[in-house]
């Protein structure tokens, strides 16, 4: 069982102008929300552990996680709005996000909500701004201490200055969870945004002595670069038409964890024991189904056999 902790919420996207403002379309996203129904649609059954509204877009993300095959058992119910996130994708597809409500489901999440979260979890995957604002983030804390040395424990910080623009709030967050994570997620961007001057290798470099067992570093379309202590390899990306980037990180994420599930991979031990040919074919899967999700708008999650037979 992989249980993913943080967000759910609605992206909205305009749809063009009108006479009297903008069309919009609402669609249900959050990089952890994602994130679990990306694993379903690849053949794992995840767990989600986020605070989800009763509003009708809670209720919304509720009915899609559960249709997906995410178990929301364990999922709060705060007394709270779901949050809203505007997307404004520029002409290269890279999108801005604006988030609308500070007193969110999403936020709301305590450290009392953490005894229904099962101890027996295979991996426990973190991430996004849920890290970075409060209470969530010391909730998110104390279950990464409880299942430190117990789960294995994944990490996306994907950063979100927009939501929490201090800087040293994200770069704390990280220096806390680094000795006590096992799978490290980040973009070369959300580096960049962090630690000016610093290369996606010597990010690598630090993460690895500080005790994490697998860096992977995206680069869009520079490719990815991947590590443990005893091995570092470069990917290519693969050549695409982009229509948006719009949830390329968590569908590499997703597909990165489901994979090494798959292949009985999913240990601490096994992560950095990994041969090269072994994290080739991984990183190769995670790209392969980035690659789809960036050919499409939104966050729409590649399936199994999908990205089995991209070519």
């Amino acid at each position: 069982m992989i249980i993913v902790c943080g967000e759910a919420l609605f992206d909205v996207f305009s749809d063009g102008d009108t006479d009297t403002g903008f069309a919009l379309s609402a669609r249900v996203g959050g990089s952890p929300f994602n994130l679990a129904i990306g694993l379903a649609r690849l053949g794992r059954r995840p767990m989600f552990f986020g605070g989800l509204s009763a509003d009708l877009f809670g209720r919304k993300l509720a009915d899609t996680l559960s249709r997906e095959g995410v178990d929301i058992c364990c999922a709060p119910r705060p007394d709270a709005a779901t949050a809203l996130v505007t997307i404004d994708v520029d002409a290269h597809g890279v999108p801005a996000y604006t988030l609308y409500g500070s007193q969110t489901a999403e936020r709301s999440v305590t450290t009392a909500h953490l005894e229904q979260v099962p101890l027996d979890a295979a991996a426990v995957h973190v991430g996004s701004y849920c890290m970075a604002v409060e209470p969530v983030a010391s909730t998110l804390r104390a279950l990464v201490t409880r299942q430190h040395g117990r789960s294995l424990i994944a990490f996306d910080p994907n950063v979100r200055l927009t939501i929490q623009p201090d800087r040293k709030v994200w770069t704390d967050a990280i220096a806390w969870m680094l000795p006590k994570t096992d799978l490290l997620k980040i973009s070369d961007e959300d580096i960049g945004h962090l630690y000016p001057g610093l290369s996606p290798r010597a990010f690598i470099d630090m993460a690895l002595d500080a005790g994490v067992a697998l860096v992977v570093v995206t680069r869009g379309g520079d490719g990815v670069l991947g590590a443990t202590a005893t091995l570092a390899l470069e990917l290519p990306a693969l050549t695409i038409d982009v229509v948006d980037t719009v949830g390329a990180g968590d569908t590499f994420q997703a597909a990165l964890l489901a994979h090494l599930d798959e292949q009985g991979l999913l240990t601490r031990a096994a992560l950095q024991n990994l041969a090269a040919p072994t994290l080739q074919a991984a990183l190769a899967f995670a790209g392969r189904a980035a690659a789809i999700t960036c050919s499409r708008r939104g966050a729409d999650m590649p399936r199994q056999e999908e990205v089995r037979d991209y070519q």
